[in-house]
């Protein structure tokens, strides 16, 4: 059985089910009733909605660790489209579970509330992140919030440039000592950097 961090591991096993999905699986689409939050355990998750036109909007890149459909709890109706990127192992987390924990446990209640917190400030952050307008700036603090956990093209994408832009900018900064390369892909914020 897989584990699931606080507070979902107060959870009825009754409550959870895992599920290995392959890429472009979907987990929900919009106007479907709500029946689950999710938690991603390993793998990649977007969320999108759809112009009328026809575009997708990534609304937001779920990363493992992370619980998403968080607005199902109160809404009868999902409000977007969930799809995996990667093979990914998910856990379907009862709706009606959740809230009757949330309704008769003071402890669950609190350590839901403060998960989802933490996930709504780490939003902001990327906000905060996408508002910089120097590409240079904007790579640099990224690098030091950690941002770049796997490719530049997915870190790119995460931060709103192009990779050209991207690695423009990391040449520059590893030319000023402000970033340092530990291999290929592999880039850290130098002491300096923080100046």
């Amino acid at each position: 059985m897989k584990r699931l961090p606080k507070p979902f591991e107060a959870l009825p096993d009754n409550a959870l089910k895992w599920r290995a999905l392959n890429a472009q699986s979907s987990i929900f689409y919009a106007g479907r009733k709500t029946t689950h939050i999710y938690f991603l355990e390993t793998g990649n998750v977007t969320l999108s909605r759809w112009t009328e036109d026809g575009h997708e909007v990534i609304i937001h890149k779920v990363r493992a660790g992370e619980a998403f459909a968080e607005a199902a709890l109160f809404s009868k109706k999902y409000h977007c489209d969930a799809m995996t990127k990667s093979a990914s192992m998910i856990c379907a987390i009862s709706k009606r579970e959740v809230l009757a924990s949330f309704e008769n446990d003071q402890r669950f209640a609190l350590e839901l509330t403060k998960r989802f917190s933490e996930q709504v400030q780490s939003q902001r952050r990327k906000l905060e992140i996408l508002a910089i307008r120097k590409a240079d700036e904007r790579v640099l603090t990224a690098l030091a919030d950690g941002l770049l956990t796997s490719d530049i093209k997915s870190f790119s994408a995460e931060i709103g440039l192009t990779h050209e832009a991207v690695y423009r900018s990391l040449a520059v900064l590893t030319d000023q000592a402000r970033v340092l390369k530990d291999g290929r892909g592999q880039y850290r914020v130098s002491p300096k950097g923080t100046l």
